[in-house]
């Protein structure tokens, strides 16, 4: 079974995908996440460690619609503008992933949606 998930709490989809998808009930496909408030679709942030934070919020309220928790994120991949940042994401990062993180890849882009520095997507276990 596939279940789309969609939530107010994170930005709306600003091309043909959907925010997250739940597969047979037990694992959340999440979009990629990056630093827009959901309210407004504005930037938030023009420095890494702001624009992590925002980025990782959208994501949490994803996750969380789709029926699972930031505890329950067994995979991410973070996309950075300037692996340069790659610290001051880290320091962000494990503030939401506490002592026992997921997997995770991490990779310096050219570019991404609309100039922001990083994009966050994640695999999460649906607890049944």
């Amino acid at each position: 079974m596939r279940n789309v998930i969609s939530t107010d709490k994170a930005p709306k989809a600003i091309g043909p995908y959907s925010q997250g998808i739940a597969v047979s009930g037990s694992l959340l496909f999440t979009a990629g996440q990056i630093p827009a408030d959901p309210d407004t679709g504005e930037i938030q942030g023009g420095e890494i460690r702001e624009q992590a934070t925002r980025a990782l919020k959208n994501l949490q309220a994803v996750v969380e619609a789709g029926g699972s928790s930031m505890e329950q994120v067994v995979k991410t991949t973070v996309y950075l503008k300037d692996m340069n940042d790659f610290a001051a994401m880290n320091e962000v990062y494990a503030g939401f992933f506490g002592g026992n993180p997921p997997a995770r890849s991490a990779f310096e882009v050219v570019r991404l949606p609309k100039d922001v520095l990083i994009e966050i997507e994640c695999i999460a276990r649906i607890e049944n």
